[in-house]
């Protein structure tokens, strides 16, 4: 299974869903979790999702976009996200989880790897018996 830390620092998870510019994507297995790859999708801040609040056609075309880049991830970690971007990812499969802003990557996969061996919460259990599916 894929998950995916919005982060401007590649260390902690500190980005906003929208304005996120880089994704770093972890693939979390039995044994544990190893990282997969970094997801750019600008420079810094996505200025282009932020410059384009006012032109929804244009806005909506860039978040799908940004989801449909991720929709193999299955939890993604942002500090915040809006309503509308949170059911596009749910849409797809994709459990948008908040964290406080600065929380390091590494301890919310440790946390998350704990979780899912201890005691995974009903929507964890759900995807992970989907990923088993596959």
């Amino acid at each position: 299974m894929k998950v995916a830390f919005a982060t401007a620092d590649n260390v902690t998870v500190n980005e906003h869903f929208g304005r996120a510019g880089m994704f770093e994507v972890f693939e979390i297995t039995a044994e544990g979790y190893n990282f997969f790859e970094t997801r750019k999708f600008a420079e810094g801040r996505d200025t282009a999702i932020e410059d384009t609040k006012n032109a929804p056609e244009a806005h909506e075309n860039l978040v799908l976009a940004k989801v449909d880049k991720l929709a193999d991830c299955k939890i993604i970690y942002i500090t915040d996200i809006g309503g509308p971007s949170a059911a596009r990812l749910a849409k797809k499969g994709i459990m948008p989880v908040k964290l406080k802003d600065g929380q390091s990557i590494e301890e919310s996969l440790k946390i998350l790897f704990n979780t899912i061996k201890t005691s995974p919460p009903p929507w964890l259990k759900k995807v992970l018996l989907n990923e088993l599916q596959k």
